[in-house]
């Protein structure tokens, strides 16, 4: 028995204990993800907006299977948001319409949903009516059943077999009906709701998994309260496919007690706003190297590339890098580096190291900086790497790592001060 064969089986329930404690991390991370935001300038603000949402687009399509060009994405959103200062590319027509999606949901999270809308975005995401090379119905709800299926043809499974096609207009009805009215419940346990609901449905062909995370995150913007998105569930789930697949079917050929999945989207949403503290992180230090750096006279290529790295490009800072992401000879590459090394903007990891790399100065005295911190470690957690310490004596830090830089600075390849810099500048401001 599917959830939907349930007599009133929209009327989910969950063990307000089991998901107390979760909801209230949640809710604490929410918080302290506002006050870090609201130090920030509506620049770097936007900036901040606009890494998620290319993660968010990125990730959520590469969940159904499909990759996109990361440099499109962050294109066409920072053209719309009319983010100045970076190099724009043209994007295909795929990526223009679901980040148009994207941000139509953004921006007007507060008006009413309905089924005129949901059947424009789900047509965005096919603008040639092909879904792998088979067409499919678009911009409107599905007229045939809908069977969620994998394996090879012959040793197929079915996971889940969704409402008959008679049976979607009333469902949906009733959905967007729930969507629009207000209830006493919480926003981020709704939007836990809304995911569930809608991909039970099923109520297109296809894009129904990508619908079911923007609406979902247009509660949480309603709970925020705001146009800025600076984090999303997609990334988390990308990470963890099978989990969620998982806790979906057990969820769907339940009895209507949700528990299970309310729990694990609150623990995936709390990863995925720690993954934003992170980005935040990473905008602050690099607004405030370009404070530093900004009237230091630079080639476009400089600037471009040094962009990539400030921006959480995982790679060591190496002239062959350095070479491949600029598009130009070795020879050219060791001239950059050795100007921005004189410029103090690039400083020698290991001085004298037969194969150099570099570090960004990001704006200070490296030594100083190790000072002001104690108790510092690298540690292992589910999902990434995270630096903590104590600054000055008495905060309390924890900055999440790129893998390769904790893998670096535990073969003593990296220094600690190189480190440190990398991820805490913007503490000491």
């Amino acid at each position: 028995m599917y959830i939907h064969e349930l007599k009133n089986w929209t009327d989910f329930r969950w063990s307000a204990e089991a998901i107390a404690l979760p909801l209230d991390e949640v809710c604490r991370e929410q918080g302290k993800l506002a006050g870090r935001l609201s130090g920030l300038g509506f620049d770097s603000q936007l900036r901040a907006v606009a890494e998620n949402l290319t993660r968010d687009v990125v990730y959520s399509s590469e969940i159904e299977g499909i990759r996109l060009n990361v440099d499109e994405v962050r294109s066409s959103i920072a053209r719309r948001l009319g983010i100045e200062g970076m190099k724009y590319m043209p994007s295909s027509h795929y990526v223009e319409g679901v980040v148009a999606v994207m941000l139509d949901a953004m921006e007007h999270f507060d008006q009413p949903l309905t089924k005129e809308r949901l059947c424009g975005w789900q047509s965005a995401f096919f603008p040639s009516g092909f879904s792998e090379g088979v067409h499919i119905e678009v911009g409107q709800y599905r007229t045939h059943e809908e069977h969620v299926v994998s394996g090879f043809l012959g040793h197929e499974r079915v996971h889940y077999m969704a409402p008959s096609p008679d049976r979607v207009e009333e469902e949906m009805h009733k959905f967007i009906d729930w969507f629009n009215a207000d209830k006493p419940i919480s926003p981020v346990i709704r939007s836990a709701i809304v995911h569930l609901w809608f991909v039970s449905i099923h109520p297109f062909e296809d894009g129904n998994g990508r619908l079911a995370r923007i609406l979902g995150d247009m509660y949480l913007a309603r709970g925020d309260n705001s146009r800025l998105r600076f984090y999303n569930i997609s990334s988390e789930i990308n990470r963890d496919k099978n989990h969620y697949y998982d806790i979906l079917e057990r969820v769907q050929h339940g009895d209507g007690d949700i528990t299970e999945w309310v729990v694990w989207y609150l623990k995936t949403l709390l990863a995925a706003i720690r993954e934003a503290s992170a980005t935040v992180s990473m905008v602050l230090n690099k607004s405030f190297f370009w404070m530093r750096f900004g009237s230091v006279p630079l080639t476009e290529r400089q600037t471009n590339t040094l962009n990539l790295f400030l921006d959480g490009y995982e790679a060591k800072i190496t002239s062959k890098t350095w070479s491949n992401l600029s598009k130009c000879s070795k020879d050219t590459a060791i001239r950059d580096i050795q100007d921005l090394v004189e410029k103090h903007i690039l400083v020698e990891d290991i001085p004298g190291a037969k194969r150099p790399s570099y570090s960004i100065n990001y704006g200070g005295e490296t030594d100083a900086i190790v000072k002001r911190f104690n108790d510092i470690a690298i540690q292992e957690e589910t999902g990434g790497f995270y630096l903590t310490a104590v600054l000055d004596g008495k905060t309390k830090i924890k900055e999440r790592l790129l893998a390769l830089d904790a893998e670096r600075y535990r073969n003593s390849d990296l220094p600690l001060e190189n480190l440190l810099a990398k991820y805490c500048t913007y503490l000491l401001k």
